[in-house]
């Protein structure tokens, strides 16, 4: 038993039901029942129509007992030593004066 999948509404359509209509260009809709089918040659956008499944996947109705969000890992920030330079040293010189580091890079030039 093959179940199928309305076109417009999304509802399952079950064996024996529903109708199929190929169009011109070859593709085949299938629809639930009249109201689907006529909905969709007004060219009815099924997100606006609130019975159907893709509004309420879009709004997200009913989903929420189903589905948790899935939390994102923050990353923490772990400060370390360099090459050649020890972490106490680069903090040493993160906290000297500016004036003593502006100096210190005139008698180096």
């Amino acid at each position: 038993m093959k179940l199928e999948i309305c076109n417009y509404s999304g509802y399952k359509i079950y064996p024996g039901h529903g109708k199929r209509v190929v169009k011109v260009d070859g593709k085949v809709h299938i629809y639930l029942n009249s109201k689907c089918q006529r909905s969709a040659d007004m060219r009815r956008n099924p997100r606006r129509v609130t019975w159907t499944v893709y509004y309420r996947r879009k709004h997200k109705k009913g989903a929420s007992e189903q589905e948790v969000k899935k939390r994102t890992r923050r990353n923490i920030k772990f400060q370390r030593a360099i090459t050649g330079v020890t972490w106490n040293e680069i903090l040493a010189k993160r906290n000297q004066q500016p004036e003593f580091r502006k100096a210190q890079r005139q008698d180096a030039n």
